[in-house]
């Protein structure tokens, strides 16, 4: 069930992408790298979409 009729994310989605997202400012933080897990959340964004996507052409 998406979070709303305007967003593709489901709320386990969001979740983690906002758990990804204060992970990644932490590690910057200590200067250590972080596109291991932006390539995790444009994942869960792009599988997101795609799922909206096909659901439009129904």
């Amino acid at each position: 069930m998406p979070l709303s009729k305007h967003d593709p994310y489901t709320v386990r989605e969001a979740a983690q992408i906002i758990a990804l997202g204060i992970r990644i400012e932490k590690r910057r933080a200590y200067g250590k790298p972080t596109a291991a897990l932006e390539r995790q959340a444009d994942r869960i964004r792009e599988k997101a979409q795609a799922r909206e996507d096909a659901r439009g052409r129904k």
